[in-house]
């Protein structure tokens, strides 16, 4: 044992400045270690926006650390004495401060937990893991909830959080409105171009950013992605400034078209918090407070409110509890035993499919995409081809600023793929055509005609689904939400039947 102070590492996901770690630590006795490692950077091949995001905000953090009196030990990445990695780096700081105790926030991904929870045994010092309370559930309710239940559905873990918060309950504690979920009010297509549309605020970078940039162009220049569209917050004051630009100009309309698309509008009234609240520079919990006191002072509709708060203190939670519940074999799960590779536009962008164009080029420019793009462009071509689901995961956790694997993993692998079995959702959110045609104007810019289903210039979704339909009718034509399908491809002619199956064939041989 030592006398010195004790050692606090603060991870690029925990930037909240009274995380648990830091709340129950006495700042003159304390020293923060912040690390930027390769291992972190390179694991998988993230996007150039995604490292330079993460890291100029840790750069901010400790700064704003620092002016709230804490001694804050960091290490760049490029110091020439760097090891590469979190366990490396804090033996270096116990052994350079001589450090008595490690007390740490728990990790956000099973990888990073193990390394963790090694530590009691790598060094000769006590380490003390604390909970993660910046989540309104922990791992013990989550499981204590899901052991109560045979089927682990969203909607009522959203309705015991609902309870749990206070957020838009009526004065007898029952939902505002009298209804829990307003999803169906908030489908409706695009409304075509309008001149009062939202943008997100572009921060411009400051020194700290451009010297990560600079860096980040340098040592990264084979990752996806460009830095030329870089304009993510740093700072918490920059990500306060862009949650109110959505609460004022956008919120109010977010819930009506949450699901549309447009060409060229990668945005629209979507509120680009989420790489903030994933990073710990916004508060989920404040967030919603704060869309509940817009909603009952009459600034925004109860559809708007209700779907911005489900996706925060609903889904994001839910998802979580899933990620740890489910354990770090989740991963390898593929029920649906897809197994072709992931096309290489996916990295380009660069497909005659207008609607994977646009979402893959956004992605590539800006580092996102919102989640319909997510779930019924990219993830639903993934799913009716057959992709398998690992490496459509893996694409996912590179090519999106918001995406640690805790958040990432179930949304790609349950949500979009089904490749959990239906653990998540009770049906493949599988679509053909119609359905992108309804929520976007991408197909009115398309050479394919979204009302073909075989031919050569024929949507090559509309053979997909019904190929997905067919080759998994062992898996899913007992689903009751898949009967009408199955009841569909039934009725086909034989021959018609054929030359679908034929068409998607062909289309997939021609994939590279």
């Amino acid at each position: 044992m030592t006398d010195g102070p004790l050692l606090i590492p603060v991870l690029g996901d925990q930037l909240t400045p009274d995380i648990a770690a830091l709340r129950a630590a006495d700042k003159k006795d304390s020293i923060v270690l912040m690390m930027e490692v390769t291992d972190e950077t390179t694991y998988v091949k993230h996007h150039k926006a995604k490292i330079a995001f993460i890291l100029s905000a840790m750069r901010h953090h400790a700064q704003r650390l620092r002016d709230l009196g804490w001694t804050v030990d960091y290490v760049k990445l490029d110091a020439p004495d760097n090891s590469g990695s979190f366990t490396g780096e804090v033996a270096r700081a116990v052994e350079r401060h001589r450090s008595r105790a490690i007390h740490v926030t728990e990790a956000g991904e099973w990888r990073v937990r193990a390394m963790l929870e090694s530590w009691d045994t790598r060094f000769a010092i006590a380490v003390t893991i604390h909970e993660d309370d910046r989540f309104l559930c922990s791992h013990a309710e989550f499981d204590t909830w899901a052991a109560a239940r045979k089927q682990l559905r969203m909607e009522y873990f959203y309705r015991d959080m609902r309870r749990k918060t206070g957020l838009l309950l009526d004065e007898d504690g029952g939902p505002e409105g009298g209804q829990w979920n307003f999803d169906a009010d908030n489908r409706k297509p695009a409304p075509g171009r309008d001149l009062l549309m939202p943008q997100p605020i572009r921060f411009r970078p400051d020194a700290i950013t451009r010297d990560v940039l600079d860096m980040v162009a340098e040592r990264f220049s084979d990752h996806i992605g460009s830095l030329d569209h870089f304009h993510f917050a740093a700072m918490h004051e920059e990500a306060l400034h862009q949650q109110r630009q959505f609460l004022d100009e956008a919120l109010p309309r977010f819930g009506d078209y949450q699901d549309a698309m447009l060409t060229d509008e990668p945005f629209l009234w979507h509120s680009i918090l989420s790489p903030y609240l994933n990073a710990g520079l916004l508060d989920p919990l404040a967030l919603c407070q704060e869309v509940d006191r817009r909603y009952r002072a009459g600034k925004v509709p109860l559809n708007c409110a209700e779907g911005f708060i489900r996706q925060i203190i609903g889904w994001r939670e839910y998802i979580r509890g899933v990620y740890w519940h489910e354990g770090p074999d989740y991963g390898a799960r593929n029920a649906l035993e897809a197994k072709r590779d992931l096309p290489g536009f996916y990295w380009t962008g660069e497909t005659d499919m207008h609607c994977l164009a646009q979402a893959i080029g956004q992605t590539i420019d800006h580092g996102y995409a919102h989640h319909i793009q997510r779930l019924m462009i990219t993830g639903n071509f993934a799913l009716i081809a057959g992709i398998a689901p690992h490496q459509v995961h893996i694409w996912y956790l590179e090519v999106y600023a918001d995406a640690y694997e805790w958040v990432e993993m179930p949304n790609t692998l349950g949500m979009a793929l089904f490749a959990d079995g239906g653990l998540l959702g009770s049906k493949p959110y599988a679509a053909g055509g119609a359905y992108i045609n309804r929520m976007s104007d991408y197909c009115e810019r398309c050479r394919y005609d979204v009302k073909k289903r075989v031919g050569e210039d024929a949507c090559p979704f509309n053979a997909l689904y019904w190929d997905f339909i067919a080759r998994n009718e062992r898996r899913l034509a007992r689903n009751p939400r898949m009967a009408m399908a199955y009841r569909t491809w039934d009725k086909m002619k034989p021959a018609d039947r054929e030359a679908t199956r034929m068409q998607a064939a062909n289309f997939l041989d021609d994939l590279a």
